[in-house]
């Protein structure tokens, strides 16, 4: 996975009742867009992360973010 700052990670319920969230990417730690990347949770949290198979690049949120 590729990413850039302003990109919006979704993240999938991995059990069945575990709402899926999103992310904004604040920072992208590894070289050319890999990760870890460091970003915001709708909640405010932030953290460092390493998205696993239930992490996918969120394209929709991601082209409304950059048209602001």
């Amino acid at each position: 996975m590729h990413v850039h700052k302003g990109d919006v990670l979704r993240f999938t319920g991995r059990t069945v009742g575990t709402p899926e969230h999103r992310a904004e990417v604040l920072e992208v730690l590894g070289s050319e867009g890999e990760p870890p990347y460091r970003v915001r949770y709708e909640d405010g949290r932030e953290a460092e992360v390493f998205p696993g198979s239930d992490c996918v690049l969120d394209t929709t949120a991601t082209t409304a973010a950059r048209g602001r």
